[in-house]
C-alpha cells in the first residue's frame, strides 16, 4: 500500500526531490532546473508517496499569497504511473489549501504547441484532475519551453 506523507525535513525533501527528478529524464532533462527545484523544495509544503520506506513520488506547493498555491514540481517513478498516485498527490495539495483558506491551485507545465508526448500526457493529467488552462506564456522559461498556466477553484467550506 501506497501512503502519503507529509514531509518536514529540508534535507529529506531535497534528496527526494532530486532522486526522482533525476529518474524521470523525459520531464526533466535539465540540469539546471533539477538543481533548482532540489534548492526550492526545502521550503515548500511538501508531500511524498511511499511505498513502504522508499519515496516514490512527491508534490510540492509554492505559496504565492493567502489565495493561491502552486504545484511548482510533482513527479512520480514511472513505473508507479497509472495507479492513482498523481490523483492522491494533487488531493493532498487541495487539503492544504483547504487547511490554508486558499482559492485557487495553480501549475506550469509545457504547452502543447511543444511537441512532447509526456508532456501531452502531463496536461491530461491535470485535466483530469480538474484544472483547466488559462494561458500560455510563450517566453517565461525560454523560446523552446513556452509554459502553460492551469489553475482550479478549491471548494471551501461555507462556514470559511
Amino acid at each position: 500500500m501506497i501512503d502519503i506523507k507529509d514531509v518536514r525535513s529540508p534535507d529529506d525533501k531535497s534528496k527526494i526531490c532530486n532522486d526522482i527528478l533525476r529518474a524521470l529524464p523525459s520531464w526533466f532533462g535539465n540540469e539546471a532546473a533539477i538543481v533548482d527545484y532540489t534548492a526550492q523544495v526545502k521550503a515548500m509544503p511538501f508531500f511524498a508517496a511511499y511505498d513502504g520506506e522508499t519515496p516514490v513520488g512527491f508534490a510540492a506547493l509554492k505559496v504565492h499569497n493567502p489565495h493561491t498555491s502552486e504545484i511548482c514540481v510533482m513527479g512520480i517513478l514511472k513505473e508507479y504511473h497509472r495507479q492513482g498516485l498523481g490523483k492522491r498527490l494533487v488531493g493532498r495539495c487541495e487539503e492544504y489549501c483547504r487547511e490554508n483558506k486558499a482559492e485557487f491551485l495553480t501549475v506550469k507545465t509545457l504547452d502543447a504547441s511543444r511537441e512532447s508526448e509526456s508532456y501531452r500526457k502531463t496536461r491530461l493529467f491535470y485535466q483530469s484532475a480538474g484544472f483547466k488552462p488559462l494561458e500560455v506564456f510563450p517566453l517565461l522559461w525560454d523560446e523552446n519551453n513556452p509554459c502553460l498556466f492551469m489553475a482550479k477553484t478549491i471548494r471551501l467550506e461555507a462556514s470559511q
